[in-house]
């Protein structure tokens, strides 16, 4: 598989030897201003240069943003001004859309700024994701212990339906035949990534390749109607993901530089 990774100001142009082999890129030429350089082999990619490094495989497109901190946004998506902010999109799922802003419309308790806010009522949930004390923790069926932290930390959280926990499929509420661009908030090696099918697919052909691209957990962030997003380039201009915006979002996973 060919792709094209920025790192340090370079294009690299490499083929992926496996589909799941996210450390080594085999690179046929590194391409700048001052002309094309051949490279035989890059070792143990550093996607950490950037401030979110852009990698398509496993017909994804997975953004990994070199963050220090994590937070559930609120009430109105971060602005493309704010330039603390490196990549923002759509987290968990909102009730209905409303001329004001109601914690309750979104559905799923969640921690904000570090506050815990009653949502909407869901059975349909099977995990969370939650941020504190700098890690990410993603949890299945019981995330109150989570939450309690997060909040007591100045960390964030929110519900939505897992697709995959410690490595393997968990049960979830959509059909994996359902047909449609997807997004997951996912842990890849370690980081936390956001992983965007690139065309429209089966669900379950979607989890497929989360697995092949090595991810070891995967919540599902919203979509749809609702799939406003961007992200900071190496210059650190914002780039949309999804350049429509909504106005019926209420909440987001915003990373900061």
């Amino acid at each position: 598989m060919i792709t094209k990774v920025l790192i340090g100001g370079f294009l690299i142009v490499a083929s992926l030897a496996a589909c799941g082999n996210s450390n080594t890129i085999l690179a046929d030429s590194v391409q700048s201003d001052s002309g094309t350089i051949a490279v035989e082999n890059v070792q143990e990619l550093n996607r950490k240069e950037p401030l979110v490094g852009v990698v398509d495989t496993c017909m994804l497109r997975i953004y990994y943003p070199n963050y220090s901190s994590i937070d559930l946004v609120c009430g109105e998506m971060p602005k493309k001004e704010n330039d603390s902010v490196i990549l923002v999109c759509a987290a968990a799922y909102t009730v209905k859309c409303l001329d004001h802003f109601e914690h309750t419309n979104i559905i799923g308790n969640h921690v904000s700024g570090g506050k815990l806010y009653t949502g909407a009522s869901s059975k349909s949930y099977r995990g969370a994701f939650s941020f504190y004390d700098g890690k990410p923790h993603f949890a299945h069926d019981d995330w109150n212990k989570d939450f309690k932290l997060a909040s007591s930390k100045g960390g964030c959280g929110f519900a939505q339906d897992m697709m995959i926990h410690q490595r393997g499929i968990v049960n979830h509420s959509r059909e994996n035949s359902k047909r449609n661009l997807f997004r997951a908030l996912c842990l890849i090696d370690g980081e936390v990534v956001v992983a965007d099918s690139k065309e429209e697919i089966q669900f379950g052909d979607f989890i497929i390749n989360l697995l092949n691209a090595g991810a070891t957990e995967a919540i599902y962030l919203d979509m749809g109607g609702w799939k406003h997003s961007w992200y900071r380039d190496e210059n650190g201009s914002a780039v949309d993901i999804y350049p429509t915006p909504t106005k019926c979002g209420t909440n987001w996973i915003t990373f900061y530089r």
